[in-house]
């Protein structure tokens, strides 16, 4: 399993384990835990941003394209890249070649669609595989992305037609 999905499973657990302990109605106990994650969060950012201010955005640019790394750095606000640039990532991360179309800075709506070479291969793959790879790719590298509209692929091209004359033969007599 790779640490992205690690972490992805963690994240998960630690939800479900809120869950449950909310659904025990002991809000006091609830409300201390939910404190409590808030509080190591806060003191791994800390930790993590100290690391980034100590060893500068040039040393930490080979480790942008790590979906953890990624991942934490966007979480807490760390990350030196612009939104465009982690937008741009997820896209060439996502399973599915997909083209950009716009970014709602305000809204947080990504529009994106298939690229000229998806849906060529015969595979089954549907909108909604493309939505869910390119999904999971920007949670990682741009969360500013708060929902993705994906539009209909591109009409494909018309088969060019190719006309010539045909070789010249001697005509037969019969």
């Amino acid at each position: 399993m790779s640490a992205a999905a690690d972490a992805q499973r963690a994240g998960r657990q630690v939800e479900e384990i809120l869950d449950r302990l909310a659904a025990t109605g002991d809000r006091p106990a609830c409300e201390a835990a939910e404190e409590l994650v808030r509080v190591l969060m806060e003191f791994y950012g800390a930790g993590l941003a100290r690391v980034v201010e100590r060893i500068g955005a040039d040393a930490l640019a080979p480790l942008l394209d790590d979906e953890l790394v990624a991942s934490l750095l966007a979480l807490h606000d760390l990350n030196p890249e612009d939104v465009r640039t982690r937008i741009a990532r997820a896209l060439d991360a996502a399973a599915d070649p997909l083209e950009l179309l716009g970014f709602d800075e305000q809204t947080g709506i990504l529009r994106v669609r298939p690229g000229a070479a998806a849906g060529g291969c015969g595979c089954s793959a549907t909108a909604d595989d493309a939505q869910q790879s390119v999904e999971d790719a920007l949670a990682c590298f741009a969360p500013e992305v708060t929902r993705v509209e994906l539009a209909p692929a591109p009409a494909p091209e018309p088969a060019l037609l190719q006309i010539s004359t045909r070789p010249h033969t001697p005509a037969q007599v019969r």
